[in-house]
């Protein structure tokens, strides 16, 4: 039985021998790109090389990315949802197209040296064309040519299948791959057109052919990329033939030390068993965030505010299963020691990744303790109600003032032999996050990973930014992530203690100065060690390949970095500093405009 380990290091040995060279997978928390607050996709970290932008390993690429997305939270607890997982991930930039990516997915699926799935337990999607584009016939073909029969193939609309950066930029159909997890074998004329839910999508070819330029204009690419991911966890699942994918190691050790703290038996009881499987999939994303090289910490804001709530949502979930105190201390420790071989992060970070989350547990238990001392004083005009009905607006104030759960309001509110108006609760949350969505949209807005020319200033400006730090701080100064919109940018950077006036306005002074210079931006492949022994800045703790990108401005900055920028620093513009502030311990934030 393959395991989720031996399925990683296949699907990378098999696109090796296809002429692709293995990349590192990259941070969580993506760098310079305004419009998410995580790494959500395989391909979102080679944006650049996607749009054009060399990519020094090379046109053929392979890779595993680990991954974040909280729209589906909701849906975490059945059988396949996950909030963190791993996308396998091959590319080609410009190099083979439709045909070949098609030949290369089924090969490895089906034979019998790969995966050896069965062909007749496999359908497959295409795009069926719409006003904008074509029918993608030449994808059906390439399928119809290696033996999936035409009940296997399924033509869907632009919702299902096809790919966008955003409401312009590269785009393109694509072709998912699914395999039957209903019961027996697939009937005949069945496939995930027709019959959605028994099929499980396990892999996605995009074909990046278009340029969308307006709403009504595409104009076809000059270099055609493919993008492909597969989902390791679910593909794993379906080759162990688990019903779900945490009956699969991915999840086995962290279950059974949610089993050992809870004094539960995992499949004992339905709605206990959702719990378990909440907060094993809570814990893992928690552990992975927290454990990344440029690692956020839980806060009410961004992606803090997620890691908040996701921890939160795993203790309360913890509660159901009537665990009082901290506790997931104990499932971390697991996922660590899973996951610490594809993930050295992980073991590199365990004191930081366990320290915060017993930190942050405790921290909402005294939440949970405040909200309840709030409920007990509503409690004597709540009991006077002959309805015995809680209004939603009082147990809104409970979560929007005090941070308490709707779940425990409605136990405690049992308890006393009351109910809560949860329609009224409901609609109160909706109007709370459709304006948390609105302020969301305003900080997020454009497309992925905007590499406009104003966005490309400020990642120049940056590198200025950091070394004219080392210079006025020391050389202790590393830098800790960084955001750019197309109004401003963010740079985190170590460093103990408030910077002063005129420290701030040193930095601002030095880095104009490499401004008026007009220093030519020079870019040069090295091997790694080289660079660095050449004196270029690399991000400490992130993960690079051996040959690497090396850009050097003048005589005064020289850092690794995947691109883009500037070709002088003359066409920045003029750098002015907004504020200077604590992002967490130890780590300074600085905002900046260019004018």
């Amino acid at each position: 039985m393959i395991t989720i380990h031996e399925l990683r290091k296949k699907y990378i040995d098999f696109f090796v021998t296809k002429g692709h060279a293995e990349i590192s997978g990259k941070s969580l928390i993506p760098e310079n790109d305004p419009t998410v607050l995580f790494t959500t996709a395989g391909m979102q970290p080679l944006v650049p090389y996607l749009l054009g932008e060399p990519h020094p390993a090379g046109k053929r690429l392979v890779d595993f990315q680990k991954c974040v997305r909280t729209g589906d939270i909701d849906e975490v607890g059945d059988e396949s949802h996950l909030t963190c997982f791993e996308m396998l991930g091959n590319w080609s930039l410009g190099d083979y197209f439709k045909k070949e990516s098609i030949a290369f997915s089924w090969e490895f699926l089906t034979s019998p040296k790969w995966l050896a799935l069965d062909p007749s337990m496999i359908s497959v999607t295409v795009f069926q064309g719409d006003e904008n584009a074509p029918r993608d016939e030449t994808s059906a073909a390439a399928w119809a040519a290696l033996g999936v029969p035409k009940d296997r193939i399924a033509y869907l609309p632009a919702c299902d299948n096809w790919w966008a950066a955003g409401p312009t930029g590269p785009c393109g159909p694509d072709s998912e791959i699914f395999y039957w997890v209903g019961e027996g074998t697939p009937p005949a004329l069945s496939n995930k057109g027709v019959d959605p839910k028994r099929w499980m999508e396990i892999w996605n070819n995009v074909f990046m052919e278009f340029n969308r330029v307006d709403e009504k204009t595409l104009v076809k690419l000059p270099a055609q990329n493919v993008d492909t991911g597969m989902g390791l966890e679910r593909t794993v699942c379906i080759l162990q033939g688990k019903k779900s994918v945490y009956d699969t190691e991915a999840f086995g050790p962290i279950i059974e030390a949610i089993e050992a703290v809870a004094g539960y038996a995992y499949r004992s009881d339905p709605e206990k068993d959702r719990s378990v499987r909440i907060i094993s999939d809570h814990v893992r994303t928690a552990t992975f965030i927290l454990g990344d090289p440029k690692a956020v910490m839980p806060s009410n804001v961004g992606a803090g505010y997620v890691l908040r709530r996701i921890i939160r949502r795993a203790v309360r979930h913890g509660r159901k299963l009537g665990i009082e105190g901290s506790f997931l201390a104990k499932p971390a420790a697991a996922v660590i020691d899973n996951f610490a071989g594809p993930f050295p992060e992980l073991a590199a970070n365990r004191d930081r990744v366990l320290d915060e989350l017993i930190k942050e547990e405790e921290k909402f238990l005294e939440t949970l303790v405040k909200g309840e001392r709030e409920f007990e004083k509503m409690l004597p005009n709540l009991l006077k109600n002959p309805q015995k009905v809680m209004s939603g607006r009082l147990a809104f104030k409970l979560y929007d003032t005090y941070g308490f759960p709707i779940e425990l309001t409605e136990e405690l509110a049992s308890e006393n032999g009351m109910k809560v108006n949860r329609p009224e609760f409901d609609e109160a949350y909706k109007k709370h996050q459709e304006l948390s969505r609105a302020g969301s949209e305003q900080l997020f807005k454009g497309g992925l990973a905007d590499h406009s020319e104003v966005s490309t200033k400020y990642h120049s400006a940056t590198h200025l930014l950091q070394q004219a730090l080392t210079i006025v701080l020391g050389p202790h100064i590393a830098q800790k992530g960084s955001n750019i919109t197309a109004e401003r940018m963010r740079f985190d950077f170590a460093h103990p203690a408030p910077m002063t006036k005129e420290e701030l306005q040193r930095v601002e002074a030095i880095v104009n100065e490499q401004i008026a210079r007009d220093l030519p931006v020079t870019m040069e492949i090295m091997k790694l060690d080289d660079a660095k022994a050449a004196g270029a800045r690399a991000l400490f703790g992130e993960k690079y390949e051996e040959d690497v990108k090396v850009y050097t401005m003048g005589d005064f900055s020289k850092e690794v970095c995947g691109g883009p920028h500037v070709e002088r620093t003359g066409m920045i513009g003029k750098f002015r500093i907004q504020k200077e502030q604590s992002s967490s311990a130890g780590v300074r934030r600085i905002y900046a405009v260019l004018e």
